[in-house]
């Protein structure tokens, strides 16, 4: 006689799979938020960036079809991480002799002597700062160090690093898979250098991590302006990166952790329940996050007792806009002035651009066109040029002149958020024209 389900059966069998929806937005979610992790651990694993890159995508791809079936897991960075080790011995069965990989994996520690190690762990570890000083190596270019972890660290694609250089996608790939060489056949080291060899290397290291925030502050494409993600990791990796050199970090890490933590603080306020764009000067500062300006200014204060950096100026500015308690509180003249001290440290037609918002609301718009118009040669491809351009005809009603700077920073802008902010300007101007 036939077995008839019961309603428990029944609920547990349509329990079983995972829809489709699920599944995708959990493996996205672990590849936002878990990628660099992965990959660290990989490579410290398997010894090589490209087998661990292509075994963690292997294992992400894995993942459609057996969350589908199984269910997603209730560990899914550990399930990833022990997927892609699988995969990477796999791939190393392929390619290697028997006698020759039953030793490397002895020596590897891809077989494990006893128990395997638990790889959804909390403690914060140092693989990823092992991936970023291997990446930041001085026998790499500089913007190939930045590249490079922006790629393995971040989990950015190559044409959003593309982008951040203003190189084409072909050119970064190429680029990618020399360095990743470069570190195999050099045999450059996978761990953290020894204190006395740090200094040489921090600046690149925090290029890397600002940039890091930086896309995630501002993405460079889709239709958020904004991935928390990035900019909460990159935020970690400063920290980090200061713990490692206590006690007494370097003023420039400090100012750039500070610099981070004041950033990100307005970050609830600079975008609308649409997820539209809204300016520093209309933003909602009850919305802003008190506590983490609180724990920042001290950090500003003490960057700046260690000296002027570029990033210790850049806190400093940021910090006067996050004490301002009202957009017409803020310190201008003050700012034009860290500006100027900031251009002379670091001559930059961006800084420059920076310097002439901060006069035109200092003093006027007017007041700011001459340093605008010189910087044109320069920023030309560059559509936050165009748009502060358009914002200053705006406030002196030069609404033609207008429209034409909107449109053109409508042809270069490839953020969505962005895009949706400078048409609704547009469409502010342009009934104006007739009685500009």
């Amino acid at each position: 006689m036939a077995q008839i389900d019961t309603p428990a059966k029944i609920f547990m069998a349509s329990m079983a799979s995972t829809s489709k929806s699920d599944v995708a937005q959990a493996i996205a979610s672990v590849y936002r938020t878990e990628w660099g992790r992965i990959v660290a651990i990989l490579i410290r694993l398997v010894g090589d960036f490209d087998l661990a890159e292509e075994a963690a995508q292997e294992a992400f791809a894995a993942a459609v079809n057996q969350w589908e079936s199984n269910g997603i897991p209730d560990l899914p960075r550990a399930w990833i991480i022990r997927t892609a080790r699988y995969k990477a011995i796999d791939r190393l069965r392929r390619k290697t002799r028997l006698t020759e990989k039953l030793e490397w994996y002895a020596a590897s520690g891809l077989i494990p002597s006893s128990e395997e190690p638990t790889y959804d762990s909390d403690e914060i570890g140092d693989d990823r700062l092992r991936l970023i000083f291997t990446c930041c190596h001085p026998a790499l270019a500089t913007e190939t160090q930045v590249a490079l972890t922006l790629r393995m660290l971040g989990g950015l694609e190559t044409d959003e690093i593309a982008r951040a250089f203003l190189v084409p996608t072909a050119t970064m790939a190429q680029r990618l898979v020399r360095a990743k060489r470069k570190i195999r056949d050099a045999g450059i080291p996978y761990k953290v250098p020894e204190t006395t060899d740090l200094n040489p290397r921090i600046e690149a290291v925090l290029t890397v991590i600002y940039l890091i925030f930086n896309e995630g502050y501002a993405a460079t494409k889709g239709d958020l302006m904004a991935r928390a993600d990035l900019c909460t990791e990159a935020i970690r990796l400063g920290q980090l990166l200061r713990q490692l050199l206590a006690p007494q970090p370097p003023s420039e890490v400090t100012a750039l952790v500070a610099l981070m933590l004041l950033h990100d603080s307005r970050r609830d306020a600079r975008l609308n329940e649409a997820g539209d764009l809204i300016l520093l000067e209309d933003q909602d500062r009850r919305r802003w996050h008190h506590p983490q300006i609180a724990e920042a200014l001290p950090l500003v204060e003490e960057a700046l007792r260690g000296g002027t950096g570029v990033y210790a100026l850049q806190a400093a500015i940021a910090a006067l806009h996050c004490q301002a308690a009202r957009a017409e509180d803020t310190d201008w003249a003050q700012i034009v002035r860290l500006y100027e001290v900031l251009e002379r440290l670091q001559p930059s037609p961006i800084v420059a651009l920076n310097r002439a918002v901060a006069i035109a609301m200092a003093e006027s718009p007017l007041a700011a066109f001459e340093l605008i118009d010189s910087l044109a040669p320069d920023l030309d491809n560059y559509h936050l040029f165009h748009a502060t351009r358009a914002d200053l005809f705006r406030r002196v009603g030069a609404f033609e002149n207008a429209t034409q700077s909107y449109t053109r920073a409508l042809e270069l802008v490839t953020n969505e958020s962005e895009r949706r902010f400078l048409e609704r300007r547009l469409c502010e101007v342009q009934p104006n024209i007739q009685s500009d």
